[in-house]
């Protein structure tokens, strides 16, 4: 297939960003809130429901028929989905639910009846009061925090639901002591940091590193209670709708979604790099959890032109055009988005507070969306100099975040920016520094566009075809490298991966491996070998749906198994994450190879540079740090249960920070830099720096020391295979 045919109505996405529900808790703004009891799906919402239901059926990769048996599955999925710990609903409801909806779920979806997933939620909600209302009664009693047989089961995925309302309850209340355990320690060693600032306060750096709220911990669990108590009064139709649409494709596959309104805005922002508001970055105000702040203003964008949004402000109130303001104190940044995002040419009013003003201060603030472009972020380029038996090397590294395509911009004729068109402009500039190698940088890099990542591999490849897409009828087709042979870059390459590389990144990854045209590094992907169509003429929202799986060119899929490097580092990630251990995922499995001609001979070069990278690693402080985190964090991770007794975890928290404050240490000590005197300074430092890098934007933040070790290992690994490819070129 040849990459012209791909500009069609719906993007053939490939990425994570066609498939990460990234703001589940995000409302609708153009819903006003109702009570919990009468909630109920507008005729867009049912038609949307008949639409996806329909497309599910017939034309998701597996064929799978929505009939008694999915839809059985369906309302398995559901109801996990809104109690994934089995903490709020009993079995005999469970039961009563299978009996009167379990088979005939999809059909009722596909008929646009969503009276079965609204008449549970409602109940849901009825039980997420009872409980919020249950747990401020007990706060109200003494706690027993000294409990040293008794244990709290933290890993409930698996089991049953309680049978009966006094289970429930004595769950809950082991629930609750724990709670108030961890609070308890976590303010003592807010008090501890607090007395660490006092003595030293060049630990703040510069920080305002002020504690926040006095409260004791069962006024703290109070006041969180009675906000989410709140919160149930404004759920509204769509959250219930997206609970109910993603249950039916999460049955099929882990990257088939559904989005409501704003959530396809969010879906459309991380496509597009682009976004329709106001231009401002807000998150949760330190001092105290009922403001949310503004944290930085977009150059350009409408807050910064007003000259009336200042940076530090607090946001206490929202308007849409011609409405009453709604307070949002208290409530989480994510729903005061929701909020604040919107259509183009719209008005939306914010209430602001300056810091250290009075309410009697607020000013409020019209102000005008606008489509804001995210110069920021896209791909970013830059250099690194290693040094070795005192000669100095560079090296370029492309950091490419995703792979984006404003394909709307594009299909309405507009200009449009994309990922091949950046990649290629940073490519030619870095090779007109005459940079000894160049790393593609795609840790973290989740996915997206088919047709660039088809593009890029064809700016380091020479000609041949690049990934194999089939669909569910066994249909294969062949993307090609179509340039003509054209290469912008045909010098030394490494390309960095790790378990948070998804779908294109691993189909640029496995064709560089397979062509052998570089040396991937790091460890092994996420495992998302599945191609999704992006449906944006949906009645209501927007969604995803798996239509194809992707294949190397020799043949076997990246589904499930991923892409493992030439050479390994070390893994950061917890190993429940990635496509291995999602529930639903395709199967890994294999068609025939494309003729193809491998473009270099890297496997002849692997045990050398893998035994020369093995002892650099073994040496490298910040490797050797992360080691030991990942195996304190494995040590931690591996305990199911927790004990209601402050003692005892007190002695098992102190005995983990002390192995990590240890590792701290070590690595400072070996980097010339003063070892911390206890945890509290340790974690001033950490909150201090998270602070500091948090005002500034992301393209000018440096990397950290943990983060930049693995670039210069590649760039190492690289020196390696050039001098080992000149040593065999000297042989006679």
């Amino acid at each position: 297939m040849k990459l012209q045919t791909i500009a069609c109505a719906v993007a053939i996405a490939t990425g994570g960003f066609f498939f990460n529900h990234t703001i589940t808790e995000a409302i609708a703004a153009t819903q006003p809130a109702v009570s919990s009891t009468s909630i109920q799906p507008s005729q867009e919402q049912a038609l949307v429901s008949r639409q996806l239901a329909t497309l599910v059926d017939r034309q998701h990769y597996l064929n799978m028929r929505l009939d008694a048996n999915t839809s059985n599955r369906i309302l398995d999925m559901y109801i996990d989905s809104l109690d994934p710990d089995h903490t709020l609903f009993l079995a005999p409801e469970v039961a009563d639910y299978k009996k009167r909806y379990g088979s005939t779920f999809g059909a009722a979806l596909k008929a646009g009846d969503l009276s079965g997933p609204y008449a549970i939620h409602a109940q849901y909600r009825d039980r997420l009061k009872a409980f919020y209302k249950f747990m401020l009664a007990e706060l109200k009693k003494p706690q027993n925090l000294k409990q040293p047989e008794v244990f709290l089961d933290t890993d409930r995925e698996k089991a049953p639901f309680f049978n009966t309302e006094a289970d429930l309850q004595e769950h809950w209340k082991k629930m609750l002591v724990s709670q108030v355990i961890n609070l308890t320690i976590s303010k003592e060693e807010e008090d501890a940091k607090q007395k660490a600032l006092k003595a030293d306060p060049s630990l703040a750096n510069g920080q305002d590193l002020t504690a926040a709220e006095d409260l004791t911990p069962v006024q703290t669990l109070t006041k969180r209670y009675t906000r989410q108590l709140e919160r149930i009064g404004r759920v509204k139709s769509d959250d219930v709708l997206d609970k109910t649409l993603n249950a039916m494709l999460a049955t099929y596959d882990p990257h088939s979604n559904y989005f409501p309104p704003v959530d396809a805005m969010e879906l459309n922002r991380q496509t597009s790099l682009q976004l329709e508001g106001i231009g401002v970055a807000i998150r949760p105000d330190r001092g105290n959890e009922d403001y949310t702040k503004i944290e930085t203003i977009v150059d350009g964008g409408p807050a910064g032109k007003s000259g009336l949004v200042k940076s530090g402000d607090r946001i206490i109130g929202v308007a849409q055009d011609g409405e009453k303001m709604v307070d949002v104190t208290g409530w989480p940044s994510s729903e005061i988005v929701g909020l604040i995002r919107g259509k183009r040419g719209t008005k939306v009013t914010i209430k602001l507070l300056g810091a250290g003003a009075s309410l009697s201060q607020a000013r409020a603030v019209t102000l005008t969306r606008d489509i804001i472009q995210e110069e920021d972020s896209g791909v970013r380029s830059r250099t690194v100099e290693i040094t070795r038996d005192g000669v100095k090397y560079r090296y370029g590294v492309v950091e490419i975040p995703s792979f984006y395509l404003n394909y709307r911009a594009r299909r309405a004729g507009n200009e449009y920016r994309s990922v091949s068109e950046d990649t290629n402009n940073a490519l030619k500039s870095l090779a007109a520094q005459n940079v000894e190698g160049i790393i593609i940088d795609l840790r973290n890099n989740p996915g997206g566009s088919l047709e660039e990542v088809a593009k890029m591999l064809g700016q380091v490849i020479k000609q041949g075809p690049v990934v194999q897409i089939r669909d569910g009828n066994g249909n294969v087709s062949v993307f090609d490298d179509t340039d003509g042979g054209a290469q912008t870059y045909a010098g030394p390459l490494a390309v960095m991966i790790n378990l948070a590389s998804a779908s294109a990144s691993e189909i640029f990854s496995a064709a560089i491996q397979d062509y052998e045209r570089g040396i991937v590094i790091g460890s092994t992907t996420t495992g998302k070998g599945t191609a999704q169509v992006q449906l944006d003429t949906l009645a209501y929202g927007q969604a995803t749906l798996t239509q194809r799986k992707f294949y190397r060119v020799t043949g076997g899929s990246t589904q499930n198994k991923g892409v493992i490097p030439d050479i390994k580092l070390v893994d950061i990630y917890d190993e429940e994450f990635g496509e291995r251990k999602a529930k639903n995922a395709l199967k890994w499995d294999t068609i025939p190879t494309a003729p193809f001609k491998r473009e270099g001979s890297v496997k002849n070069y692997i045990p050398q540079l893998s035994a020369a990278s093995k002892q650099r690693v073994q040496l490298d402080p910040q490797f050797q740090y992360l080691d030991t985190r990942m195996t304190i964090a494995k040590q931690a991770k591996e305990d199911k249960k927790v004990v209601l007794d402050i003692d005892i975890r007190k002695a098992e928290l102190i005995a983990l920070e002390q192995k990590t404050l240890d590792a701290e240490n070590k690595r400072r000590a070996v980097t010339g830099q003063k070892a911390y005197s206890n945890w509290e300074s340790y974690q001033a430092s950490l909150e201090a720096l998270a602070e500091s890098r948090a005002k500034i934007k992301a393209n000018k933040r440096p990397p950290l020391p943990e983060e930049e070790t693995f670039v210069n290992e590649a760039a190492n690994i690289l020196l390696d295979y050039s001098k080992a490819q000149k040593q065999l070129r000297a042989q006679p």
